[in-house]
């Protein structure tokens, strides 16, 4: 039957029904870039450890993912840090993870398996160093935690790495010199408040959540890091030069600090993943921690100090090719 032939209400049911399409198709063109579409698969997003400030992000931009790019599958796995994330990245084990700079310095100098292929996506905000001690304890400065027990984190952690760093510069030797403990940010707090250890390092973006927690239950003061340190560790060469004098402000830990700023050292985190991570993909993912850093920061204050002008600085990796493409798309 010819289209003349058809009776009026169904020509214009016909109508209405190809008008729709079209404006359907104008939809999606506006919505969606010409000839690219939302990526979809399967991540994963290597974390970091319960109570720790990579995990809680983690959880957060996953959301902002979720929505922008609902096609994707993304896998959270919980890590020990660092260390173990640019591990997992590097061999494949996962696509994306956060990294402090000085640990993905360390991976690349040692050459391990997969390091060529290691790329970053955005330079997000720094980790501040924590020495966290009783109220109580004698312990005024690193070189006091002689000969007690001190937690310095799992083997992958960044935590581990800088915490020997820190030792070694003030003159202790991590492995003699020390009861050390191998323990997480998840248990660190309830040992120091149970008394079965001394003191812990913590390496986290400010405020992390486990020592806000325990400041306001249990009397705790941070032992400064002096800048003098600091420098001692540059002597050290490598890794260590991607440590720098910094200032925990006195507003992180109100209960713990009571009004004073603490000297300490901070370091880059970066967003990575592997070269041959698609290039759309990577762009995509990008964005959404650009985008969302103010979404984000509403609960992980760190996001908030995530800024477009210095994302791009993620030395010691080069940028992949699908973050370069974004930044070259939002450029002035």
């Amino acid at each position: 039957m010819s289209k003349a032939l058809l009776p009026v209400g169904r020509r214009r049911a016909l109508w209405g029904s190809a008008a729709g399409l079209v404006v359907l198709g104008l939809l999606a063109w506006w919505l969606l870039p010409l000839g690219e579409s939302s990526p979809s698969g399967r991540v994963t997003f290597s974390t970091g450890t319960r109570n720790g400030v990579y995990q809680r992000y983690g959880e957060l931009l996953d959301d902002e993912l979720a929505d922008r790019l609902p096609r994707l599958d993304i896998e959270l796995r919980d890590s020990e840090g660092s260390q173990e994330n640019i591990a997992r990245v590097a061999t494949g084990e996962a696509d994306f993870a956060i990294a402090a700079a000085d640990a993905v310095q360390q991976y690349v100098a040692d050459d391990r398996p997969g390091a060529d292929l290691l790329r970053a996506c955005a330079r997000l905000y720094d980790d501040y160093v924590h020495v966290v001690v009783a109220d109580t304890s004698q312990v005024k400065s690193v070189r006091d935690l002689k000969g007690l027990r001190v937690a310095i984190g799992p083997g992958g952690s960044g935590v581990r790495l800088i915490a020997e760093h820190v030792l070694k510069a003030a003159g202790l030797d991590p492995r003699t010199d020390i009861e050390q403990s191998s323990e997480g940010i998840g248990a660190m707090p309830r040992l120091l408040e149970e008394g079965r250890i001394d003191a812990f390092f913590w390496s986290g973006g400010l405020p992390t959540r486990a020592v806000t927690s325990l400041s306001q239950e249990f009397g705790i003061r941070l032992v400064p890091i002096e800048e003098s340190l600091v420098e001692e560790m540059h002597e050290q060469g490598g890794a260590s030069g991607y440590y720098r004098a910094s200032v925990m402000p006195a507003d992180a830990y109100r209960e713990a600090q009571k009004g004073q700023s603490v000297p300490t050292l901070a370091v880059a985190n970066l967003l990575i993943t592997r070269e041959d991570t698609d290039a759309g993909l990577t762009e995509d993912v990008t964005r959404t921690v650009i985008d969302s850093r103010g979404t984000i920061g509403r609960e992980v204050h760190a996001a908030q100090l995530v800024d477009l002008r210095t994302a791009v600085y993620t030395d010691p990796l080069d940028l992949h090719e699908g973050a370069r493409r974004y930044y070259r798309s939002v450029k002035p």
